[in-house]
């Protein structure tokens, strides 16, 4: 057994010899900096078109407006505070709010290139009056400058353009601002001019790519002086909420292990997991072939749940909720009533709906608005149309460890494909991330097809290693023993003609017994009636003795007999007693 994984403690943001980080409240993207951007330094966030540089640079900003009490001047040269109020209400954002409460001030710097003429010594100095002016005016302590291009677009000479760039960040840390400054990805570089970077004490880099025609986001930490941080690539989502950042890496394994149960709605599955159906926070695989069953697992956990009070979340990749609830009537599980109580919540949509992340990031934000007890996702490996199997899997490694860490139980189907080698293998290779794995498999013989299932682990109890048959009827799921022939496992129809041979040829053996017995209660009874006729017999020759021994006494020479031996006897009984008398007188 492995010994159990310790989560590293997270590092100092400060104290004595280390650096402080201001945290910037954008989710995911705090855990892999380890706590934030360096505080009173410069941050350069790069990238091409539509990657989301300025979503980012504003968002840092109005989170430290709104969450941490420190105003934020946002200097713009390419959207005025109009536009940027327009782009910021699309994801919640009331920047007109924050500039009336004076803790956002944004100032659109108007350059157009055909009125920069470069003639003698070239400097800043008005940009910084303008940006120390808007500081000034709120109290200021994070900047957001977007972007540089635009602001160094008529200067060629990349010496007066590295020098003002330099004056530029050493002025923003002379003040102790904490700024963003975004720059655009360059064609042979980092950045257009390719220095930036150097003199920035944090880069982080933004890529947005279309793999298959699904597009994705992918964010990394490429350089952060004084400080630790996650080196890896992750993806991150722009949506109505903002942006998110969804790192692997800052996910743990301390999360608490409950030992309570949760039914699965069907007795027999329960004995065969020890009694008490899945652990609670746990999550289970099941596994099998199309038309196997797994939805129908699927809803008779989660009515099961929903009727002892569990609020329910079913995320739905291949039919929509109504079609769910139309088939389940079938083999009469009626989800219907449960949705109206609000305790059963379906969620459908196409996997081509948005790529992993956006389905990774709605499936976080449903259930930290639903709060369910039970999450089913039915199937998971239609994801893997939008995605290639390892970015599945990094994906339902979050998603599953989320929902370890909420206490969640969750279902998760999977369609093993038929030409896999063996069916006791998924297409996205996840087992090892599960706690329970059924799978339900077909069963092929004297042309029928028939289901089973069987359990192939659940760790942390004890349960069966028996092959069940799987029945869908008109009252839910049946499992029923199957038949063991010297052909293997026997269902359907041979399980059935199997039963009716045996029942046949156990009467057969009830009859021969029957027979048995009734040939030995006649023996019996035939051994008996000799006793008692031989008994009867040898009573009768006693009888005729005694008569004779009576005649015999009763005649006149018996009589005279009797007489002399009874004399016969009385002397010698005297003969006895004078004998014994003269022995005794003697000296």
């Amino acid at each position: 057994m492995n010994a159990p994984t310790v989560k590293e403690p997270e590092p100092k943001t400060s104290g004595p010899g280390r650096l402080e980080k201001v945290p910037t409240g954008i989710q995911g993207l705090d855990e892999i900096t380890r706590g934030g951007l360096p505080r009173g330094r410069t941050t350069l966030i790069c990238g091409g078109p539509g990657c989301g540089k300025t979503l980012m640079a504003l968002e840092f900003l109005v989170h430290g407006a709104t969450r941490f009490g420190e105003p934020g001047a946002f200097i713009t040269f390419e959207e005025t505070a109009g536009e940027l109020a327009t782009n910021g209400a699309s994801l919640g954002f009331d920047l007109a709010a924050l500039e009336a409460d004076r803790k956002l001030a944004i100032d659109y710097v108007r350059i157009e290139r055909s009125e920069i003429e470069e003639s003698g010594e070239y400097d800043l100095e008005g940009l910084f009056i303008r940006i120390g002016f808007a500081i000034d005016s709120i109290g200021a302590r994070r900047v957001a400058i977007d972007t540089l291009e635009v602001l160094f677009a008529g200067l060629p000479n990349p010496g007066i353009l590295r020098t003002e760039l330099r004056r530029l960040f050493r002025w923003l840390k002379e003040k102790g601002l904490t700024a963003i400054v975004t720059a655009e990805r360059g064609d042979n570089g980092l950045t257009r001019h390719g220095f930036e970077e150097y003199i920035s004490d944090c880069v982080i880099t933004l890529d947005h790519r279309v793999s298959d025609q699904i597009s994705t986001r992918r964010l990394r930490v490429l350089k952060y002086r004084g400080s630790v941080h996650d080196t890896d690539e992750v993806p991150f989502l722009i949506d109505e909420g903002g942006l998110s950042v969804l790192p692997i890496s800052s996910l743990g394994l301390d999360h608490q292990a409950l030992t309570s149960r949760v039914s699965t709605g069907i007795p027999d599955l329960d004995a065969m997991l020890g009694g008490g159906g899945f652990y609670r926070g746990g999550t289970v695989l099941v596994s099998g072939g199309a038309g196997s069953g797994k939805t129908s697992l699927a809803a008779t956990f989660a009515r099961r749940a929903c009727r002892e009070g569990k609020r329910c979340l079913f995320f739905t990749f291949e039919e929509s909720s109504s079609q769910v609830v139309r088939n389940m009537r079938s083999i009469g599980i009626d989800l219907a009533p449960l949705m109206e109580q609000d305790l059963l919540r379906f969620h459908a949509s196409r996997p081509s709906t948005g790529g992993l992340e956006v389905h990774l990031a709605r499936m976080h934000r449903l259930v930290a608005d639903f709060e369910p007890e039970v999450v089913i996702i039915d199937p998971m490996t239609n994801l893997l149309t939008v995605g290639t199997a390892s970015e599945l899997r990094s994906m339902l490694t979050r998603v599953i460890d989320f929902f370890k860490d909420r206490q969640v139980t969750a279902l998760l189907t999977s369609l093993t494909a038929a030409t896999l080698p063996s069916q006791e293998t998924s297409d996205t290779h996840i087992s090892w991330l599960v706690d329970t794995w059924i799978l339900v498999r077909e069963i092929e013989s004297d042309g029928e097809r028939n289901r089973g299932l069987y359990i192939l682990k659940s760790r942390g109890m004890a349960h069966s290693n028996q092959v069940r048959e799987f029945r869908l009827t008109d009252q839910g799921i049946e499992l029923i023993d199957v038949y063991l022939g010297t052909d293997g496992v026997l269902v359907g129809a041979a399980r059935e003609a199997r039963m009716i041979r045996d029942e046949a040829e156990a009467r057969e053996r009830e009859y021969e017994a029957q027979q048995r017995q009734r040939r030995m209660v006649q023996r019996r009874a035939a051994v008996r009636a000799q006793i008692d006729a031989l008994t009867a017999e040898l009573e009768a020759e006693e009888e005729e003795l005694r008569r004779a021994a009576e005649r015999e006494h009763n005649s006149e020479g018996g009589k005279a007999r009797d007489e002399a031996r009874m004399a016969a006897s009385r002397w010698v009984d005297q003969s006895f007693a004078d004998d014994n008398q003269g022995r005794t007188v003697q000296p």
